[in-house]
C-alpha cells in the first residue's frame, strides 16, 4: 500500500517522494476519508481503475493521468472483473512550483498523444528509479522528473491545439533531419492526409512544411551561434538537402544569410 509522505512522528514537514508500479486485481481498494498530506499523482498504463472524490466516481484508463490534493477525502481501486496497471508518486506540494498543481480536488486528465504518453511514461521511470537510489541528490532529480510530467501536462493544457495536432508537431521535432512525408504523418496520427494539412493550419496558422522549415531553420541558428559548425554543415544537421533552398529559408525566418548570421554571432563574442 502507498503511503503518505511530507510530516514526521512530530509533525514538522520534510521532504519525500513515493513511488512504485503496481498491477492490482480487482481486491485492490484504497479508503482515505481524511485525505493525505501529501499529493498523489498516477498514471495508467493499463486496465481500468476508479477515483472517488467528493461523491462522485470516476473511471481512468491507459492514458490517464490523476492528481489528487492533499487534504481531500477519497476512494480508489479497481472496479470489479478489472486488472488496473499504473504507476504512481506521493510528493510534498511545498516543493513544487505552485502554477503547476491544478485548484481541483481530483484531476484526471486523458493523454491522446503518443508522444506526450511516452515522455510522461520515461519521467515516470525516472522517478521510480531515483526515488529508491536514496543517494546524493536523488530528491533533485525525482522532483526533476516530477516537474517534466507537471509541465508536459500544463503545455497540453495551455496549448489550445488538437491533440492530433500537438503529436504532429511533436512528430515533426522528433523527424526533423529526415524526409517528412504529410501522407507518413497523417497515418500516424489517424487522419487523412488532406484533413490533417486543413487542421494543422486552422490550428497554427501556418502549413506543415512551414513549421517544419521554421523548426530546421531555428536549429540550424542555434548550431551557427553556439557551435563551430559552417552554414553548410549546418543546413545538412537540420535535414536540408538543397543549400541554396536552406538559405532563402534561413533569410525567410532569421532576415538575413546564413553567413551574415554567423558574423554577427562571431562579433558578439569578441
Amino acid at each position: 500500500m502507498e503511503q503518505d509522505s511530507g510530516s514526521n512522528d512530530n509533525g514538522s514537514t520534510y521532504s519525500m517522494v513515493i513511488a512504485g508500479h503496481y498491477h492490482e486485481s480487482d481486491t485492490y481498494s484504497i479508503a482515505r476519508p481524511d485525505g493525505m498530506s501529501d499529493w498523489l499523482i498516477t498514471y495508467t498504463l493499463g486496465g481500468e481503475g476508479y477515483f472517488e472524490a467528493d461523491g462522485c466516481e470516476q473511471r481512468v484508463s491507459a492514458g490517464d493521468v490523476t492528481l489528487l490534493k492533499p487534504g481531500t477525502p477519497h476512494r480508489y481501486g479497481t472496479p470489479k472483473g478489472e486488472i488496473w496497471d499504473f504507476v504512481w508518486a506521493h510528493f510534498t506540494g511545498g516543493f513544487m512550483d505552485a502554477s503547476l498543481l491544478p485548484p481541483d480536488a481530483l484531476t484526471i486528465k486523458h493523454i491522446e498523444q503518443q508522444g506526450l504518453r511516452e515522455r510522461i511514461y520515461h519521467g515516470f521511470l525516472r522517478i521510480l528509479s531515483d526515488s529508491r537510489e536514496q543517494g546524493a541528490y536523488w530528491h533533485e532529480l525525482c522532483l526533476g522528473a516530477l516537474r517534466e510530467v507537471l509541465m508536459l501536462l500544463a503545455k497540453q493544457q495551455s496549448s489550445g491545439f488538437d491533440p492530433r495536432i500537438e503529436e504532429t508537431l511533436y512528430l515533426l521535432a522528433q523527424r526533423m533531419q529526415e524526409t517528412v512525408r504529410v501522407e507518413d504523418l497523417a497515418r500516424s496520427v489517424g487522419l487523412s492526409a488532406s484533413r490533417l494539412s486543413h487542421l494543422f493550419k486552422e490550428n497554427t496558422g501556418e502549413s506543415i512544411v512551414e513549421a517544419l522549415n521554421r523548426m530546421r531553420i531555428k536549429q540550424a541558428a542555434l548550431l551557427l551561434a553556439h557551435t563551430n559548425r559552417n552554414a553548410a554543415e549546418a543546413a545538412h544537421d537540420v535535414g536540408f538537402q538543397n543549400y541554396n533552398h536552406f538559405t532563402r529559408q534561413f533569410r525567410k525566418y532569421v532576415g538575413v544569410t546564413p553567413s551574415e548570421f554567423s558574423r554577427q554571432s562571431a562579433q558578439t563574442k569578441e
